[in-house]
């Protein structure tokens, strides 16, 4: 198979779909692999380096488009590379169609294979390919509400760790999961008082047991969610539904009861957003104020740390990218797990939560990928 890797178009997008280390190994199973030249420059990879790993170097995007059976990518693809799709081709990136009508549409109208990483599963019920990435922006979101946090940025002014005399400042992470994992572990770090609210009992036993006492855990309410956001100086969005839209937690309403100048930092941005005034930023413009609430909600945010962050989802999503170049279709029909990886094969919605989001019929997966 010929698998393809374009340079990263979305603003202020540096990781890379291949990593040098991913090219030799899809060489040495026996692939091509074409690179568009400049794609490594943001982890420091030049051409040269793509080349020494055995790839083909293309001049353009369109030459890697069109000569490819698998794309490999970091982001959804953007609506002058969706337009390059075709059927029979395979589209390996993360995708995020639940809250993106458009690019939905275009990856139906393209006829194309497409698989979300972070819909492809484990076998228990982890996602796998998404969790490194959960990982880097829940640890991110801590630096950038940190920063966003400091009076010239429009902030509070409040530091985060405090300093002796003074309190540190407040941390609400909202959802227990891999972002609120690592962004509590951050907010520790730093001093903050932290506090995590999820709706899952046998979860808060476990981050109780992880930070032996040094956060707070409590069950998600209404009340409780109006209560911690009221009183925090940092609020981090973490919650998270496979595939689906994410649901709006913290309404407009609410920011009438926050702090003025504190910051609501929503990790959930690529699934539509956990708050209700929230809208995708960019690393050039990351922020925002509504009523006096500061908001991040950049969509992708680990594409601000990228030598970490593409060396980490390489080492994630090299096993099943090696499993479609080898065995193409059958790779999906053989594991199940990758299977639920599949969004969009020739014109139809293959995933529940997504083709509930959107208003489509859903298609089997094993049924369209026989046919």
């Amino acid at each position: 198979m010929r698998v393809g890797c374009p340079k990263e178009i979305k603003n202020h997008e540096y990781r890379v779909g291949l990593t040098p280390g991913a090219v030799r190994e899809y060489v040495a199973h026996g692939h091509d692999v074409l690179v568009e030249t400049g794609a490594g420059a943001g982890i420091g990879a030049d051409d040269n380096a793509y080349r020494a790993a055995g790839a083909s170097i293309a001049k353009t995007a369109a030459e890697v488009f069109a000569k490819s059976d698998m794309i490999v990518k970091v982001k959804e693809p953007q609506p002058s590379e969706w337009v390059q799709l075709r059927e029979g081709q395979i589209l390996y990136t993360y995708l995020h169609l639940a809250p993106d009508p458009d690019q939905t549409r275009g990856l139906i109208d393209s006829g194309v294979t497409a698989i979300a990483y972070e819909t492809v599963t484990d076998g228990r019920g982890g996602l796998p390919l998404l969790a490194p990435m959960s990982e880097v922006a829940g640890r991110l979101a801590i630096q950038a509400g940190a920063t966003a946090l400091q009076k010239a940025n429009g902030g509070r002014g409040v530091l985060l760790g405090g300093v002796p005399g003074v309190l540190p400042g407040k941390v609400t992470v909202i959802g227990g999961g891999v972002v609120g994992l690592n962004a509590a572990k951050m907010a520790v770090g730093l001093g903050a008082d932290v506090t995590i609210l999820d709706r899952s009992i046998p979860r808060l036993r476990q981050l109780d047991d992880i930070f032996n006492g040094r956060i707070h855990t409590r069950y998600s309410t209404v009340e409780a969610l109006e209560e911690e956001c009221f009183s925090a100086d940092v609020v981090v969005g973490a919650v998270l539904i496979p595939g689906a839209a994410a649901p709006k937690l913290v309404t407009r309403e609410m920011l009438s009861g926050m702090k003025q100048g504190s910051v609501l930092v929503d990790v959930a941005i690529d699934q539509g957003g956990c708050f209700e005034t929230s809208h995708a930023t960019t690393h050039s413009d990351p922020t925002y104020e509504v009523d006096g609430i500061i908001h991040y909600c950049v969509a992708n945010m680990p594409g601000a740390v990228p030598v970490t962050s593409a060396h980490a989802l390489n080492n994630a999503t090299l096993h099943h990218g090696l499993q479609l170049a080898d065995q193409g279709l059958k790779a999906l029909i053989d594991d199940a797990n990758l299977r639920n990886g599949l969004n969009v094969h020739k014109g139809r919605i293959t995933n529940r939560a997504v083709a509930e989001a959107l208003g489509y019929e859903m298609a089997e997966p094993q049924a369209v990928i026989a046919a």
